[in-house]
C-alpha cells in the first residue's frame, strides 16, 4: 500500500499491488473499462462451465478483497464474485476479468482522507431487494464517514430472504448502526469527541418512518430484533435517521452495478480519485 501525504491530508493507493495482480492474471495489456461490472450482470451459480484453474480464480479474488481496502468503488463487484469461490464458473471468471480491466484503467486512483475540524459521524445504508437470482436474497450495503472521509464500508448478501423492500432496507439500516456504534466506542477509547448526534441516511421512506414509530407493525414482526435495536439507539439520542433521495444515496454504488454517470458520481463522493484531485464531501473538487 502506498501512502502519500498532501497539503490537505493523506492519499492511499495500491498501484504496485494492482500491477502485480494484473501480471498474475496475464492482463497487463488488457483494455480498460469504465466500470467494474456491467449494469445487466446477473451471475448464475449453475449456468456455465467450471473454470480450468480454480486456484487462480480463488487467488485473484482473494487479492481483490485486499484491494477493496483502498478501493470501495469495487466492493460490490468483488463481493459478488466472492460468492462463487467454492464453485467458480467461466462466467464468474469473466466478471473477475472485468474488475481487473477496470482497475487497469484506474491504476492511479486511491482513497483521500482530508483534514476536517468537524468530526461528524455519518452513515449511509442501502439495500437491493431480492437481487440475487440464485436465492432471491437481498444485498445490503453501507458506508460510514467521519469528518467527511470514508472510514468503513460494506457490501454483502443478506443471510435470509427479505419479504419486502422496506424489510431489506431495515436490515441494512441495523447493520450500519451496529458498525457506527463500534466506531463510537473506538473513538471514545481514543479520547476523541464527536460533534452532535450520529446521522444515518436511508433512501427508503418506509424504513425511515418505521425507525421513528414506537408501534410495531405486523409487517415487520420478522425483523423485530433489528427494529427494536434501531429504535433503542434513536431513543437514547445516539442517532438520527433521515431520508435521502435515491439519486443522492452514495451507498447505491455498493448495492448494485451502476451506469457510468452514477458510478462516477458516487465514486467521487466516496473520495476515490487520482492523487491530483481532491474530492469534497458533497462531490465537488478543489
Amino acid at each position: 500500500m502506498e501512502v502519500q501525504y498532501t497539503t490537505t491530508g493523506i492519499f492511499l493507493s495500491q498501484r504496485k499491488y494492482i500491477l502485480d495482480l494484473l501480471r498474475r492474471a496475464s492482463m497487463e495489456g488488457s483494455k480498460a473499462t469504465s466500470t467494474p461490472m456491467i449494469t445487466t450482470c446477473q451471475l448464475s451459480a449453475t449456468e456455465g462451465q467450471l473454470v480450468e484453474n480454480v486456484s487462480l480464480y480463488r487467488s485473484i479474488v482473494g487479492a481483490l478483497q485486499y484491494v477493496v481496502i483502498t478501493r470501495p468503488d469495487i466492493a460490490f463487484a468483488v463481493n459478488k464474485v466472492c460468492q462463487f469461490i467454492h464453485n467458480p464458473l467461466d462466467v464468474h471468471f469473466k466478471a473477475v476479468k472485468r474488475i481487473l480491466r477496470y482497475l487497469h484503467g484506474t491504476l492511479d486512483h486511491g482513497l483521500h482522507f482530508t483534514k476536517n475540524s468537524k468530526l461528524l459521524l455519518e452513515g449511509f445504508s442501502d439495500a437491493s431487494w431480492g437481487s440475487d437470482i440464485n436465492d432471491r436474497r437481498s444485498t445490503s450495503s453501507y458506508c460510514v464517514f467521519l469528518g467527511g472521509s470514508p472510514i468503513s464500508w460494506s457490501s454483502r448478501k443478506q443471510q435470509v430472504v427479505s419479504r419486502s423492500t422496506a424489510e431489506a432496507e431495515y436490515r441494512s439500516l441495523a447493520h450500519v448502526i451496529a458498525e457506527m456504534i463500534w466506531v463510537q466506542s473506538l473513538l471514545t477509547e481514543l479520547g476523541v469527541s464527536l460533534r452532535g448526534k450520529a446521522l444515518v441516511w436511508c433512501d427508503s421512506s418506509a424504513a425511515v418512518a418505521v425507525a421513528g414509530n414506537p408501534v410495531l407493525h405486523s409487517k415487520f414482526k420478522h425483523v423485530e430484533l433489528d427494529l427494536f435495536f434501531v429504535r433503542e439507539k434513536i431513543a437514547q439520542g445516539l442517532f438520527q435517521v433521515g431520508h435521502v433521495p435515491s439519486q443522492e444515496q452514495v451507498a447505491d454504488i455498493l448495492t448494485k452495478p451502476l451506469a457510468v454517470n452514477f458510478f462516477n458520481k458516487f465514486r467521487s463522493q466516496l473520495r476515490v480519485s487520482t492523487s491530483g484531485v481532491l474530492v469534497m464531501a458533497e462531490g465537488g473538487t478543489s
